[in-house]
């Protein structure tokens, strides 16, 4: 499989990866335990669109976009921009499913943020290494093309028979899981993972709940991953537009999270975008659709869906459900 990505672009983006993340990470511990304002969340979600934005311009500089033969570079940045807005889109899925996830709960807020920076570093790693086995093998068998294509038509089918419902926290089998293989203590202990309860040593409900962000958006890769392959199978390109656009999902959480009522139509949109990907797949060697139209089409897709859940009113107060959760009541289950 072909791929612009060389030595120096992959040492380069490794790099890069690294460098924000220990910054991210010395500014959480600088700044401690403490809600995330709006403005701090507007704040951070710039700078990571800023340096998904500045990371694109980069490779088309370093393909030659302002030499005589453009093509190239301009041909790659415009799938790495389509398959960021891809991916950044189906994120907002995730941000309403940890929206919920916090307050079934009760996570405290200024826990939050800590607990989805770890969450969100767990599915980074595991999301580079189901991206890069997903290259091997659309390079090894095409028709898993077909296969990724008919998947994402009909988890987009499944995805708007399901808009509005309010999943079961309950019956989630990873929670099960989690339940079933740790001893949960039935207070929060700080930000602590594990705590001392009654002589024991025991895991925080804080602890879950990381567990869970990372399980969940590794869960949603399964979706997200094969919708990337329809923009592009240069596995540098899926991989580095992946990883920018889950990089800001932290940020984007606090932005979104107030307002998650305000866009209650926003799973019907996506559930169009992963159809249209999808079919996109399938018609693949048949008619290639170009990237432009996968551009605008998603582009169009989520703006007419965020106007018309601004003018349509929601049905229910809480679209995407809502769980209150007593820590203490977990006592019982375990």
């Amino acid at each position: 499989m072909s791929s612009v990505g060389t030595p120096l672009l992959w040492s380069l983006f490794a790099a890069f990866v690294v460098i924000a993340l220990l910054i991210d990470f010395f500014a959480m511990n600088k700044q401690g335990a403490h809600k995330v304002s709006l403005k701090e969340a507007a704040i951070w979600s710039l700078i990571w669109v800023a340096a998904s934005m500045a990371f694109m311009g980069f490779i088309w500089w370093r393909l030659g976009g302002t030499g005589p033969e453009p093509a190239l570079a301009n041909s790659k940045a415009l799938e790495f921009l389509t398959g960021y807005l891809v991916e950044k889109a189906l994120a907002v899925d995730n941000i309403f499913v940890f929206l919920m996830l916090f307050t079934y709960f009760a996570v405290p807020a200024e826990y939050q943020k800590r607990a989805l920076m770890i969450g969100i570093l767990t599915a980074l790693v595991l999301r580079g290494g189901l991206i890069l086995i997903g290259a091997w093998v659309i390079a090894q068998f095409h028709w898993v093309l077909y296969v990724f294509g008919a998947f994402l038509v009909f988890t987009g089918i499944k995805m708007w028979l399901a808009a509005g419902k309010e999943p079961d926290m309950e019956a989630n089998p990873a929670l099960k899981w989690v339940r079933k293989h740790f001893t949960i203590s039935p207070n929060y202990d700080g930000e602590k993972f594990f705590t001392r309860f009654n002589g024991k040593r025991l895991a925080t409900p804080l602890l879950v709940v990381v567990l869970l962000i990372g399980v969940i958006d590794v869960v949603f890769a399964v979706d997200s991953i094969p919708a990337i392959f329809a923009i592009t199978t240069d596995p540098f390109i899926v991989l580095t537009s992946n990883v920018f656009a889950i990089l800001g999902l932290r940020a984007m959480y606090f932005l979104l999270a107030g307002m998650h009522e305000r866009f209650h139509l926003l799973p019907y949109g996506l559930a169009l975008v992963l159809v249209f990907i999808g079919t996109k797949m399938l018609l693949i060697d048949i008619y290639k659709i170009p990237v432009t139209w996968s551009l605008g089409g998603t582009a169009s897709i989520l703006v007419l869906t965020v106007i018309l859940s601004l003018l349509i009113k929601p049905k229910s107060a809480h679209p995407h459900g809502a769980f209150p959760f007593n820590a203490k009541d977990d006592k019982e289950n375990d």
